[in-house]
């Protein structure tokens, strides 16, 4: 055979080979392929959906169960991971952190989490620290362990492209003797403490996950004195609760977690970017004050009420934009009352202000503006609970989202435990300006119905506004749902019903003015509705207002 002829058959076999050998679901960029688009449709998934609340129904629970989601955009999904819980406990035995993913942020698939038992390290740290306290070891066996609140980036290490997620997981058992965490067991002293660690994956679809350790634990500035003096004291033992914790990239390439729950506040700790570890020693978690505490455990970037340690703030979450890092948080208890609130910053070490100029590094009070409150429309049971969320950007477009649990309330469709339900929301965010005097001071705010992806292929005019809309103004009132009012923007420019006063539409910016509030419009579908349908809605503020405005078009 001549060499041409050879060289011939050489590169022809390279080709057959290279095509028996291509991966269908693979492209040159290691992202799965795009599917064949297809119309759009109005999402037709259930609210109540404890008639698929079984394990073995799990391909079929889309944003079920889902609780303290975070979301990071990965090889052409967006996956997400969240809280151990389920409606009726059909998550125990079946793995910690486990997740979704989505294509398009409605349609989502269950995936697996990291790990099926608790990292060996938990117990070993835990062990360690209570044998430096002088107390005794807890059997591993008898340890209760709670698996909390991950937070989940892509970062680039060495030039690849990984998940990183840091996890919170809970010690339920007494400090002083071991014990399960029951009234029958107190012993006069506080719970144990949580912890941070961390793990990576370049395969998230596989569930193939590296644990990386220990970062951080539940730290205390009153030494060894972990005594309470009864189970209903809850001025707290731990300064820094080593939960919830929330991961950010700064723009000059630095590495921070923010961290915290209750207790005292929130903690900023730098970590190295490569390991994802603390950059110092963080010593023994406990120390005579809170300064030096505070050295080595993290910097004190915000809380509720200074003078207060145990005080209803947690789950922090930051993004970084335009000058600003936005701190959002969660507020009061989980099963009705929670609400989510946002503070914002020039520097990551604060101070973080809210919308009024009002201090949150130094605890000077509740902070506005409302991102969301417990809520009902007409003709609908409304949610509550919807806080700790994810806030994170649409992959090409650069949009802001929103994504939290919501909790229906109790007693919908009969069932005395449907608050025990709980949907996850996937929320579009506008921008809104803070008064009318500052248009270019803009504030996030989550829509009031969910995300659908309508199209959006045509501008929303001035007529379409006219007529009548179902007005809440989101006001905090612990544990209630705001409800709506009619509405009636009147073609003249006149409104009536639940505002009264003149309004104007910039159909540019899509800023509706409805008296001395600006708004921002957009479609959306209305969930409410049977059958649902695509409407209009808007959300804004004012800076004086301490509320939310949010509305649907009838």
């Amino acid at each position: 055979m001549s060499l041409k002829n050879m060289l011939f058959w050489i590169v022809a076999l390279m080709m057959l080979t290279l095509a028996g050998c291509k991966d269908d679901d693979i492209t040159p960029n290691g992202e799965e392929p795009d599917p064949e688009p297809t119309e759009w449709s109005i999402p037709t998934y259930a609210d109540d959906y404890s008639p698929i609340a079984a394990w073995s129904l799990r391909n079929q629970w889309n944003l079920a169960n889902v609780h303290d989601p975070s979301v990071a955009f990965y090889k052409g999904y967006y996956y997400m991971y969240a809280t151990d819980a389920s409606y009726g406990n059909e998550h125990e035995g079946k793995g910690h952190f486990q997740g979704k993913r989505s294509r398009d942020l409605v349609n989502w698939d269950w995936v697996p989490g990291p790990f099926y038992d608790a990292p060996s390290w938990v117990a070993d740290s835990l062990n360690a620290i209570r044998s430096r306290m002088d107390l005794e070891a807890i059997p591993e066996h008898e340890i209760n362990y709670g698996y909390w609140a991950p937070v989940v980036r892509r970062v680039n290490v060495d030039g690849q492209e990984i998940l990183r997620m840091y996890y919170s997981i809970i010690i339920d058992n007494y400090i002083k003797t071991g014990k399960a965490n029951t009234r029958a067991n107190f012993d006069g002293s506080w719970v144990e403490r949580a912890f941070i660690g961390v793990c990576e994956s370049t395969d998230p679809a596989g569930a193939v996950w590296e644990d990386k350790g220990f970062v951080t634990t539940s730290s205390s500035d009153l030494g060894l004195d972990y005594s309470r003096s009864n189970p209903e004291d809850w001025s707290g033992y731990f300064y820094y609760n080593a939960i919830d914790p929330t991961y950010i990239v700064t723009p000059e390439e630095k590495h921070y977690l923010i961290y915290g729950s209750w207790h005292s506040g929130f903690a900023l700790l730098e970590v190295d970017a490569r390991t994802g570890k603390p950059l110092q020693e963080l010593g023994e978690p406990y120390a005579a004050g809170a300064s030096e505490l505070e050295e080595r455990y993290g910097l004190r970037v915000g809380t509720r009420t200074a003078s207060s340690r145990w005080q209803g703030s947690e789950a922090p979450e930051i993004i970084y934009k335009d000058g600003y890092y936005y701190l959002f948080m969660a507020y009061d208890g989980l099963d009705v009352p929670y609400n989510t609130r946002v503070v914002r910053s020039e520097n990551i070490e604060g101070p973080y202000l809210d919308i009024t100029g009002r201090n949150f590094t130094n605890g000077r009070g509740d902070s506005y503006p409302i991102v969301t409150h417990p809520y009902k429309f007409n003709l609908h049971h409304g949610w509550v609970g919807i806080a700790h969320c994810a806030i994170f950007q649409e992959e090409g477009s650069g949009d802001w989202f929103y994504m939290s649990q919501g909790r229906l309330p109790a007693n919908v469709n009969g069932n005395a435990y449907s608050n025990a339900l709980m949907m996850g929301h996937v929320r579009r965010i506008v921008w809104c300006p803070a008064s009318i005097d500052e248009p270019d001071n803009l504030w996030p705010l989550a829509l009031p119905q969910r995300y659908a992806a309508v199209p959006d292929d045509e501008p929303i005019t001035r007529d379409l506004l006219v007529g009548t809309w179902e007005h809440i103004k989101l006001e905090y009132t612990y544990g209630q749902q705001n409800t709506a009012s009619a509405l009636s923007l009147n073609a003249d420019g006149t409104m009536s019903g639940a505002l009264s006063g003149s309004w104007s539409y910039d159909e540019a910016k899509k800023q509706l003015t409805l008296g001395n509030v600006i708004v921002c419009v957009e479609r959306e579908v209305d969930w409410e509705a049977s059958p649902r349908k695509v409407t209009l809605v808007y959300a804004g503020t004012q800076k004086n207002l301490n509320g939310t405005y949010w509305g649907k078009k009838k």
